[in-house]
């Protein structure tokens, strides 16, 4: 059983709208290197339920964990 609390939260841009009701987005996140303390940019793009298609490419969203909508969307816009 989860609450609210426990679903994950995360912002990132919308990189691709091609198919219908659903976005692609990009989540960037900053590492640091293990060796060379340097902090570095990984990202990772997620497949988002979009209903009625109301994004576009380069909107900002934030997105939060739902349950599984297809084989690939694990994911809602919230704003």
């Amino acid at each position: 059983m989860t609450t609210e609390k426990n679903k994950k939260t995360l912002s990132g841009v919308v990189v691709s709208d091609k198919m219908t009701d659903t976005v692609v987005v990009r989540v960037d996140r900053y590492v640091k290197h293990p060796k060379y303390q340097k902090f570095m940019k990984k990202s990772k793009k997620y497949s988002v339920h979009n209903p009625e298609n109301t994004k576009k490419i380069g909107d900002k969203v934030n997105i939060t964990e739902v349950k599984p909508i297809s084989k690939t969307k694990r994911f809602a816009i919230v704003d």
